[in-house]
């Protein structure tokens, strides 16, 4: 065991250093190809039915005289075009990332989950037009029959099962834009019911009816693509995540071993994922090997303990910089060992020093010098006057704080 001399000089604390560790991990290969082929599946099936019940409800509804089964065709034809976005949108983002897309591709899906509710809010505003403009003209007012009432009946069916079907596929890849889709087939289930109470009413006498229910069926329409809409640009503008599920992520980082608070925790989501970067408080003393491991393990723990979360950038900081005032930057090492060789220039046992450590806190310079146990013998110099001599001579320069020497 060596002989530690303590210090002799103590700086101001005013600035940090920090050393950046930082990993962009992909999704694993497995999970983009059951994504892909997930959202492949559900685009083609979809759109195969929704092919087939747009042109029975249209023929329907004209055949039977139902303005609202009209409305609800056009909308399982909105379905069959929003089957297509997803398909596309699918493709591009299940790709790798590449030089002009690092963090991958995963908000095509955010982009198609916009164009798909925007789709939809001006199909539910022509919708709501036209049936009110046939309410103001009771001689526009169609009086609907059996055919109408059948397909409207055949709809819900079809419309509810695609909704649980494409519900199952989009939790099980994880997709915020097949979940998206499964909500479009459900407001056309919905929209129908309306429309067999329309229709069903109608032709009990009621002759508004069918008027009124192409109207709830626009409002319905209109809601969910407010909902869709307004979470994709959410995520475009990268909205953060829930603050419930800020402080899990918050907890989740402050339980790992090392780690002594965070500060500067920013979230994102893309697509069906979720990123975080966050400034972690360590131990100033640590060596980078260390610090470099805390953020591997807080990174990994992130990953395992917070759902859907894939990209983790950890900042690590040896003194907490968050309320730190800007002060000028510091010398790096090669000049700082230049500075301190001019300054210890006058202290023979100086040149005997063996290693050097820079510790850039509070806005200055700390150093640790770490000397042979025979360095004072050779030099005839005592260890506590060599700790005073050391600290002295920084006195000189005010890049530099205290000085704590070693020997063994």
């Amino acid at each position: 065991m060596g002989q530690r001399t303590p210090t002799a000089y103590t700086a101001r604390p005013s600035q940090s250093s920090s050393i950046r560790m930082s990993s962009l991990v992909n999704v694993p290969t497995a999970t983009t190809r059951e994504r892909r082929q997930a959202i492949t599946h559900t685009s083609i099936v979809s759109a195969v039915l929704n092919l087939v019940l747009s042109a029975i409800k249209i023929l329907a509804g004209f055949l039977g005289h139902s303005q609202a089964l009209v409305a609800d065709g056009i909308h399982s034809l909105s379905d069959l075009l929003s089957d297509v976005l997803v398909y596309v949108a699918g493709h591009h983002a299940s790709q790798q990332p590449d030089q002009n897309h690092p963090y991958g591709h995963a908000r095509y899906e955010t982009v198609a989950t916009l164009a798909l509710g925007t789709l939809l809010l001006l199909i539910a505003l022509g919708i709501g037009w036209d049936a009110v403009h046939r309410l103001f003209e009771p001689d526009a007012l169609l009086k609907p029959d059996a055919l109408a009432l059948a397909a409207t009946l055949a709809s819900i069916g079809v419309k509810e099962w695609l909704y649980w079907w494409t519900l199952g596929y989009a939790k099980r890849v994880r997709s915020d834009l097949l979940r998206a889709n499964a909500w479009h087939h459900r407001s056309d289930a919905i929209s129908s019911i309306v429309v067999l109470i329309g229709i069903a009413g109608t032709m009990a006498g009621l002759t508004y009816l069918d008027a009124i229910a192409a109207f709830i069926v626009a409002l319905m329409i209109a809601r969910i693509a407010w909902g869709l809409g307004w979470g994709a640009v959410s995520e475009l503008v990268d909205t953060g995540l829930e603050s419930e599920r800020i402080t899990e992520v918050a907890q989740t980082i402050r339980s790992v071993g090392g780690v002594r608070d965070i500060h500067m925790l920013r979230t994102r989501r893309l697509g069906g994922q979720v990123s975080a970067d966050v400034h972690v408080l360590v131990d100033p003393d640590i060596s980078v090997s260390e610090g470099h491991m805390i953020s591997v393990l807080v990174e990994q723990r992130l990953k395992r303990e917070i759902s859907d979360m894939t990209d983790v950038t950890v900042h690590i900081d040896p003194e907490d910089d968050a309320s730190k005032p800007d002060v000028p930057p510091l010398p790096l090492r090669a000049e700082a060992l230049a500075r301190l060789a001019s300054l210890w220039s006058a202290i023979p046992a100086a040149n005997e020093r063996q290693r050097l450590l820079l510790h850039y806190l509070g806005g200055r310079i700390e150093v640790e010098v770490f000397f042979p146990i025979t360095a004072c013998q050779r030099t005839g110099s005592d260890p506590e006057r060599l700790c005073a001599e050391l600290a002295e001579a920084l006195r000189e320069d005010s890049a530099f704080g205290r000085v704590r020497v070693y020997f063994g």
